[in-house]
């Protein structure tokens, strides 16, 4: 597999240290951005984010000092790292740098092959804190979803349990009766929003390989195939050749599958039930559009619909939706939605390929 290229950004008003830069970098196998002085680089900067920006210190209409100390103190950029470059070779003006927060400082001239080592050595040494700071978040996140899962697990089962027990023990017609089954009911829903929680902790967790969609797609509707013959609902696809997409299947399928359940409830009640999902590639990305023919949402709740339990008449509160956002918006994709009450909705899930 192909790793996406880091960018570094080459800031100097010297043209000739520019290219030469470029050339080099681009060599090794890097994406470059240029500036050629202070203002100039921190547009580029905020535009792309590059991976690491080598800073002249002597330009026009902003010097290196003024960008590095601006750059380091914005929380979005403190961590782009910053090697200086400077024709002073005095202790004052390197200190003066690494005060104001650059992680490195070459004078001219200087010898590509150690500027060359420094680059790769701060990216690695970026890449790594990074990665420490991820497995932290990821294994904070495990076990925050492991105790709330335990803990609101086991009250749900007791309480189905003994309403079960109650509830069978009645003779028929008892007036408590209606009441013991709403608990049941109650506690179902419950179990599905534990297992919606559950989805959230492997989106942290996951295996990330090639997936076919089509396959995927397939396979969630062979899942669902019982619900949607009990419900009557005809289905039709439409898929075209696509490339692979580089996520992992599971969390595909979750979103494919929670989009889906929420097409069969909208159409519940409808005369009409057709569900349509359509595949294909535009460009370098993946589309999957997921129609039916239900209720409709109002043009006002639309936006609504992917916030956590939110309530309306088309959808019953969950976590559904809020996952398949979240999911697709981790893998730098998007969700659409177009709807016309009465008539139906189509959900479009967009999601970018990444070739190996």
């Amino acid at each position: 597999m192909n790793e996406q290229k880091q960018t570094i950004l080459i800031v100097d008003d010297n043209i000739d240290t520019v290219e030469l830069l470029r050339k080099r970098l681009r060599a090794e196998g890097y994406n470059t951005e240029e500036a050629y002085d202070g203002e100039e680089a921190l547009k580029k900067v905020y535009e792309s984010f590059p991976d690491l920006i080598v800073l002249d210190v002597m330009m026009p209409k902003m010097d290196g000092y003024e960008v590095c100390k601006r750059l380091k103190t914005d929380e979005r950029t403190s961590f782009i790292p910053v090697i200086m470059l400077t024709a002073k070779s005095d202790v004052e003006s390197k200190v003066k740098g690494l005060d104001i927060g650059a992680d490195d400082y070459v004078p001219k001239p200087f010898d590509y092959r150690e500027l060359s080592a420094r680059i790769r050595s701060l990216l690695a040494r970026k890449e790594s804190s990074q990665k420490a700071i991820e497995e932290k978040r990821t294994e904070a996140v495990r076990k925050l979803i492991d105790s709330l899962s335990h803990e609101i697990r086991n009250p749900i089962v007791s309480i189905a349990g003994f309403a079960r027990k109650v509830y069978d023990s009645l003779p028929p017609g008892d007036p408590n009766k209606p009441y013991l089954m709403t608990i049941l009911q109650e506690s179902e829903r419950l179990e599905r929003l534990l297992k919606e929680i559950l989805n959230l902790k492997m989106i942290a967790i996951g295996f990330v390989e090639n997936v076919d969609p089509k396959v995927a797609t397939e396979e969630v509707l062979d899942e669902l195939g019982r619900e949607i013959e009990d419900k009557m609902i005809e289905v039709e696809t439409d898929f075209r050749d696509v490339s692979h997409v580089y996520i992992d299947k599971e969390h595909l399928k979750i979103v494919l599958r929670n989009i889906i359940k929420n097409a069969i409830e909208a159409m519940e009640k409808s005369e009409k039930r057709l569900l349509r999902i359509f595949l294909e590639q535009a460009g370098n990305e993946i589309l999957i559009k997921i129609s039916d023919t239900g209720k409709g949402i109002p043009k006002d709740l639309i936006k609504k619909i992917f916030d956590p339990f939110f309530t309306s008449k088309v959808y019953g509160p969950g976590l559904g939706l809020t996952v398949a956002l979240t999911i697709v918006q981790y893998y730098r994709g998007f969700i659409s939605v177009e709807s016309e009450p009465g008539k139906g909705s189509t959900f479009i899930i967009r999601i970018p390929v990444k070739r190996e």
